[in-house]
C-alpha cells in the first residue's frame, strides 16, 4: 500500500507574491538547445498507465449503476435532513440504544449476523489518530479527492464529540485505506501487518468480500479494557463514485467511533440499510454527541445508560 505525504498535514496553496513568482517561472522559456539530444538507450523500460482488470473493471461499471440507480429514486440524499424527516427526542434515544448497544454481525464471525441482546457501550478514550492509505492502482485525482475529505470529516466528528479525532502526523490507530479489487493482495497483507490478532473469518471477508459490501470497518479492543476500542481499519473500495466513497467515508468512520449497528428505524440516518442518506444527518450527530457524553462510559450496560440517555436529551443534569 502506498501512502500519501503530507497526509495529515496537506500542503497549502501559494499566496501572495510568491504565487506569482510559481506562475511568472512556469512561464519561462526554456534556451535553445545548441546541441543535438542523446539517443534513448535501448532496452529503457518505461512504467505502463494502470489499467484495471477486468474484474475491477466491470465493478466499476456496477457501482456507477447502482449509484445512478439510487439517484434517481432519490436516494443518497446529502443535505442531513430536513422538514421531511422529523424525529424526537424519543427517536434519538430508541435509535442511540439500537446502535450503539447491539452489533450488526457477531464479533468475529465475518457477516454472520448477530442475534444476541444487547452488548455494553464501546468507545475510544485515548485520542484518535487517523491514517490514509491508497492502494497502488489509486490515481492521483481520488487521492486529491479523498485525502481531503478525511481530513474535513475528521475534524468535523472531533468537533461534534468533543473528543480528539485528527489526521496523525506519525502513529495511527485508526486506518483508513482506499484500495480497489486489483489491490487486494496488498490489502490483505496490510491488514494482516496492522492487526495480526484477526480471526480467519474475519481475514476471509477480507480477502474475497463480495460485491455488496461497498466498505466495512474492523474495530479492535484491548485485552486489558475489553469496552474500549484502541484500534481501527476502514476498508474502501474505490471502484466506486465518488459519491458512494465519500457516503462510506461518513459511515464507516462514524461506525468505528463506537456505533457499531444498523436500525431500519433511524431516519434520517446513515445507519439504516435504505440508502436514504449518503452524509451524515443531523441525527446521527444526536448519536455521535449522546456517544460521547462523559457521563457514557465504556463497559456501560444498557439498563445503567438508559435513564442517562434520557437526561442527558432532555437538557436535565439531575442526578448525571
Amino acid at each position: 500500500m502506498s501512502r500519501p505525504g503530507g497526509i495529515g498535514r496537506l500542503r497549502p496553496l501559494w499566496s501572495g507574491a510568491l504565487a506569482g513568482l510559481l506562475v511568472l517561472s512556469a512561464c519561462d522559456r526554456a534556451p535553445v538547445p545548441t546541441s543535438k539530444p542523446h539517443a534513448r538507450p535501448d532496452g529503457l523500460v518505461t512504467e505502463k498507465p494502470y489499467e484495471p482488470s477486468a474484474r475491477s473493471a466491470a465493478l466499476a461499471r456496477h457501482y456507477a449503476r447502482l449509484q445512478s440507480h439510487l439517484l434517481a429514486q432519490g436516494l443518497l440524499r446529502t443535505g442531513g435532513g430536513g422538514v421531511d424527516t422529523p424525529y424526537t427526542e424519543r427517536d434519538v434515544a430508541r435509535n442511540f440504544e439500537r446502535i450503539a448497544f447491539y452489533d450488526e454481525y457477531v464479533r468475529g464471525g465475518g457477516l454472520q449476523a448477530s442475534r444476541d441482546g444487547p452488548d455494553v457501550l464501546r468507545k475510544w478514550v485515548s485520542p484518535v489518530r487517523m491514517s490514509v492509505e491508497y492502494g497502488k492502482s489509486v490515481s492521483d485525482e481520488m487521492k486529491a479527492a479523498d485525502g481531503p475529505a478525511v481530513e474535513a470529516y475528521a475534524a468535523r466528528l472531533s468537533r461534534i464529540t468533543g473528543h480528539d479525532i485528527a489526521l496523525s502526523d506519525g502513529a495511527a490507530n485508526f486506518h483508513v485505506i482506499f484500495s480497489s479489487e486489483d489491490d487486494r493482495a496488498d490489502t490483505v497483507a496490510r491488514v494482516r501487518e496492522l492487526a495480526p490478532e484477526i480471526g480467519q473469518a474475519t481475514m476471509d471477508l477480507v480477502e474475497s468480500p463480495p460485491r455488496s459490501i461497498y466498505c466495512l470497518v474492523l474495530t479492535f479492543v484491548g485485552a486489558s479494557q475489553p469496552h474500549t476500542i484502541n484500534k481501527a481499519i476502514a476498508l474502501i473500495r474505490t471502484e466506486q463514485p465518488e459519491l458512494m466513497r465519500r457516503s462510506c467515508i461518513h459511515e464507516e468512520l462514524a461506525q468505528g467511533l463506537g456505533l457499531g449497528n444498523d436500525s431500519d428505524t433511524a431516519r434520517p440516518s446513515i445507519f439504516n440499510d435504505d440508502e436514504e442518506f449518503a452524509l451524515l444527518t443531523t441525527h446521527d450527530e444526536e448519536l455521535l454527541r449522546l456517544l460521547y457524553h462523559p457521563n457514557l462510559t465504556p463497559g456501560m450496560t444498557l439498563e445503567q445508560a438508559r435513564p442517562l440517555i434520557s437526561r442527558i436529551l432532555a437538557g436535565d443534569p439531575g442526578q448525571i
